[in-house]
């Protein structure tokens, strides 16, 4: 057990099985994540064992098809913006009357990431067998698999296999702007891809027949134009903006838009070079005020070219989209954890106040670092807000102080903003001592 700066202990972990449910690896992202994994092994197990989906000695090519699309759909849709803002609405409709063993299962809905990730691999293993049964069928005999078709395939295979490697979260991290090109340049290239072969298909399939028929007939057809028009949806808003810049020190930027105000608990995707990298940002509306704000701190070579040298203008595309910050409301009081620039996603709340709230932001010389102004602004807010400046105190236990902040407030959850290590230690300390906690994800 922990002494707490507050004089308070933190009480043991709760039972065995109890603390297993609090471990990164069994978050409602990766239970998602087995899901649809399971889902879809029993679709297959029962589609073999009936013997509904043999073809002579193939499995059906249309059925396994079906299931490629029907995966590719779950994984795409599930990221577009608007469907989670939807998801975040609807989960957030819960009155703060209901229990609270709902409200924080249901505050977990932005963990969608897991359908994303599960719905991406699972199309993946199909296409797999999809071009396995293809090639046995073109030659075991005369079928109806073209050449063609079966390199465009394969092609298309290669580029799949790709992004999900380079989606592996220890590669992900290390080469974080090469998986961000990736799937960006690789996912246009396997629509592209994905079009040619739905096109070269319907031509091998029935070649008297008019390929428009052939087309409006199928449905993997129909859903392929939702999923282009899903993808190309955030880019027919692409636009360049103005942005104004004040910067209180070497580490920040705090950059102002008027082009739109957004909601608080939202974040907006921005850009120097829209074909080449994009950075999301959570926005900072004031009541009242048209506009807002984003907090830029150092973080990487692109943010310290920001700061360095700040642009009059960048580019936006598609729509702010809800952060888990989100779901702050359908709690009664939110203890939330913030450290250095991870204050930019909790100021927004701070000056909403659409619930009580208590601040605990750990920072480095905040006065210093974020301006005055900044911080008065927090104080105004919030003026028992604890923070902690780490040059003169050193590093604090932060998860003794959202325990004790927890206890002395009476805080139905803990919202967590900070670095992965920190973020995924508060969780699990608050869950696996009962205290509903959330924090942002770096897996999907």
């Amino acid at each position: 057990m922990s002494r707490l700066d507050a004089g308070l202990v933190l009480p043991p972990r709760r039972a065995l099985w109890r603390r297993l449910g609090s471990l990164p690896v069994f978050s409602h992202y990766n239970r998602l994540f087995a899901l649809v994994l399971i889902v879809n092994v029993a679709a297959l197990g029962h589609g073999l064992t009936a013997g509904q989906w043999w073809t002579g000695d193939s499995l059906a090519l249309p059925t396994l098809s079906g299931w490629v699309t029907a995966n590719l759909s779950l994984a795409i849709l599930v990221r577009q913006q608007y469907l989670i803002n939807l998801l975040f609405w609807l989960a957030t409709r819960v009155p703060t009357s209901w229990p609270l063993a709902i409200r924080r299962s249901l505050a977990k809905v932005y963990h969608f990431g897991g359908l994303h990730s599960g719905g991406a691999v699972a199309a993946i293993v199909w296409f797999a067998l999809l071009l396995a049964v293809m090639l046995q069928d073109r030659f075991a005999g005369p079928g109806t698999v073209s050449m063609t078709l079966l390199a465009v395939s394969g092609s298309l295979l290669g580029v799949l296999l790709l992004m999900a490697i380079m989606a592996l979260p220890r590669i992900r991290s290390t080469f974080h702007n090469a998986f961000e090109r990736t799937h960006r340049f690789g996912g246009w290239t396997a629509l592209g891809l994905f079009w040619v072969m739905t096109l070269i298909a319907a031509r091998d399939q029935n070649p008297k027949t008019s390929l428009l028929q052939m087309l409006g007939d199928s449905t993997s057809f129909w859903m392929l134009l939702l999923l282009t028009f899903s993808i190309v949806l955030p880019w027919l808003r692409l636009r360049r903006v103005p942005v104004t810049q004040v910067k209180p020190s070497s580490h920040v930027l705090i950059a102002g838009f008027e082009h739109l105000t957004p909601f608080a608990g939202s974040s907006t995707a921005i850009s120097l070079n829209p074909l080449w990298e994009w950075h999301s940002f959570a926005n900072i509306p004031a009541p009242g005020q048209p506009g807002f704000r984003l907090i830029i701190s150092r973080a990487g070579d692109w943010t310290g070219r920001l700061i360095d040298q700040p642009s009059t203008h960048v580019w936006v595309k598609g729509i702010t989209t809800a952060g888990v910050a989100h779901i702050e409301t359908l709690f009664k009081s939110v203890v939330y954890v913030a450290t250095g620039s991870g204050i930019g996603p909790v100021l927004p709340h701070l000056l909403a106040q659409q619930v009580p709230i208590h601040l605990i932001w750990s920072t480095r010389s905040p006065r210093k670092t974020y301006g005055d102004e900044l911080v008065d602004e927090i104080l105004r807010a919030q003026p028992g807000a604890h923070i902690w400046d780490t040059d003169l105190s050193g590093k604090p236990d932060l998860v003794a102080l959202a325990y004790a902040a927890v206890q002395a407030t009476g805080a139905e959850a803990v919202i967590c903003i900070s670095n992965q290590t920190l973020t995924e230690r508060v969780v699990e300390e608050m869950e696996a001592r009962g205290i509903a906690a959330y924090g942002a994800l770096w897996d999907s």
